[in-house]
């Protein structure tokens, strides 16, 4: 079956409506920043590149309706952005940038300040790496003995509802990074998607 495309549904003479629309809510975030527009708002902004030709007001309104929220729609796996009216290769392959580029940036963070100066910091950046997967994932954040982060690193991918974890896999990833202290994470895949962290000290 062949990859499902960006329809152009715009006629000529709405061009002046939607790119209007696009010059004022450009000027909104400029002036006003992010927090002045809605979830929908800023996912609209985000498939400009993608759909250049088209209004995408009323696709960004349907995927936060789908998935909830800004977030959700950017981590939202493949296989459901594909069962969305009207988003193809070019809006997925958008959205799946966004959510590599908030990863990138929320572990790029986290590796320049101490990983445990806050927990809130912490979990931000695990729910920007994981929170969203449709699969659980155990996930292993080794600190140094400054708590200082060494590595993040997935340690088993499992089904939706379960990972198996072996401990002596774990230790034995600790030793060879010489960490002093692990954070252990472990997601949620569901409605509500969830992280559980446990810290675990050791010399």
């Amino acid at each position: 079956m062949p990859a499902k495309s960006d329809h152009d549904k715009s006629k000529p003479e709405d061009a002046p409506h939607y790119h209007g629309h696009r010059e004022r809510l450009r000027e909104r975030f400029y002036s006003a920043g992010a927090d002045a527009l809605s979830d929908y708002e800023l996912l609209e902004m985000a498939l400009f590149p993608a759909l250049p030709r088209r209004d995408t007001k009323p696709l960004a309104k349907t995927l936060i309706k789908t998935f909830g929220s800004f977030a959700e729609v950017v981590h939202a796996p493949v296989a459901r952005l594909r069962e969305v009216e009207g988003v193809g290769e070019a809006a997925i392959n958008q959205l799946k940038l966004i959510a590599a580029a908030a990863h990138r940036v929320a572990k790029g963070g986290v590796n320049s300040r101490n990983a445990l100066s806050s927990w809130n910091e912490v979990i931000d950046y695990c729910r920007a790496s994981m929170a969203f997967a449709d699969k659980e994932q155990f996930r292993l954040l080794f600190l140094d003995k400054r708590n200082q982060l060494i590595a993040d690193e997935v340690q088993q991918t499992g089904t939706v509802d379960h990972t198996p974890v072996y401990p002596r896999e774990v230790i034995k990833r600790a030793l060879e990074l010489s960490a002093t202290a692990l954070i252990l994470v472990h997601n949620q895949p569901t409605t509500h998607p969830m992280i559980t962290l446990d810290h675990v000290q050791y010399r």
